[in-house]
């Protein structure tokens, strides 16, 4: 792999992530009783942006240290893939 195409993935894996994790950690003006007039209940009570971003960052480096080490220590590819999986008889 070349470092164009796990920069690529970085990225693609870089914004999954971020949806994912997203909702962690997030509270509701309902959740603390201090719903500003003119707001929604549900909305968030305050930015944790940063705080999202910096948990994205590490996860999805983990997860690319996970994927190296299963593609280059392991010599596992995408063809791969199908083998893992225990055959039914």
């Amino acid at each position: 792999m070349t470092w164009i195409s796990i920069a690529a993935m970085y990225f693609v894996f870089w914004w999954l992530t971020l949806f994912a994790i997203l909702p962690f950690g997030l509270k509701t003006q309902d959740d603390d009783k201090d719903v500003t007039l003119g707001t929604e209940a549900s909305a968030p009570r305050g930015p944790h942006m940063l705080r999202a971003m910096l948990w994205t960052t590490i996860v999805t480096a983990v997860l690319m240290g996970g994927f190296y080490g299963v593609t280059k220590g392991l010599g596992y590819n995408f063809d791969d893939i199908p083998n893992l999986l225990p055959r039914s008889n």
